[in-house]
């Protein structure tokens, strides 16, 4: 889902709604626009604001939260990826065809959530080239052939590492699915035009009024955007960094 393009909808709708509050102020008799009405109108849309409110502030805290829950798997994935090294450097030389698989696991990995092209668009952390190098590390790991207990002892810990690494790996491919319905937005959208065509049927005809209006629904859609962008956390403008996987390659083969 398109954060910018779901932001610039709802932006729209704000707009246009606005703009339908200002053509019926000019249409509708001035009967129809006396205090009682002016009343009714803004209790029936101070209920909208404050469940729009409401609804949006639930979102921003849930997807922030979720992104932070994200970044933190990440973490630990990355964590893994180095404690997995260290345990395959105990083995011995013998291991050194499979840590040098895990090196190209993870640089594959870096290169292809964040591409160094910026024309190049990201992959998804289940993409194909990843699993397969994946695959690879796995069966680098049960080739080995453990000459005493203690090296049986640290290929049973690689195996779990390398086991907890794909059970990372695929709790994070999870996030690629936005968690957000279609009908969700659709119905924010729909209260987002009728509350600020309310305000454009009282508001005073002048560029200052529609200037305000524009800029809180700027802010609105600029929540949504939050929104819909953390809900991806490896595509749009926010994103995971690289950060902790760059770091765990460094300290790869030392």
């Amino acid at each position: 889902m398109n954060s910018i393009l779901v932001s610039l909808i709802v932006l729209g709708a704000a707009v246009a709604g606005s703009l339908l509050g200002y053509l019926l102020q000019r249409l509708l008799p001035d009967r129809y626009l006396q205090s009682e009405t002016k009343e009714i109108v803004h209790l029936g849309t101070g209920l909208i604001a404050a469940m729009a409110a409401l609804v949006l502030g639930l979102l921003v805290s849930n997807a922030k939260s979720s992104f932070d829950d994200e970044n933190a798997s990440f973490r630990e994935l990355a964590l893994n990826v180095v404690m997995l090294d260290r345990t395959l450097a105990s083995y011995g030389q013998e291991s050194q065809p499979a840590r040098a698989q895990l090196r190209r696991t993870i640089e594959q990995t870096v290169e292809s959530l964040w591409p160094k092209d910026p024309s190049a668009e990201s992959a998804t952390i289940d993409n194909v080239t990843i699993t397969a190098e994946g695959t690879a590390l796995v069966e680098s790991l049960r080739n080995l052939a453990p000459q005493d207990e203690t090296q049986k002892s640290l290929k049973s810990s690689a195996v779990q590492l390398s086991t907890d690494l794909a059970r990372d790996r695929w709790r994070l491919s999870q996030s690629t699915e936005s968690s957000l319905p279609i009908p969700f937005l659709v119905v924010l959208a729909l209260w987002l035009a009728l509350l600020f065509g309310s305000f454009g049927l009282f508001a005073p005809r002048n560029p200052l009024a529609f200037a305000a209006m524009i800029v809180c629904a700027a802010s609105v859609a600029g929540a949504v955007f939050l929104i819909v962008d953390l809900d991806q956390p490896f595509h749009g403008i926010v994103k995971i960094s690289p950060a902790a996987l760059e770091d765990a390659l460094s300290k790869l083969g030392r």
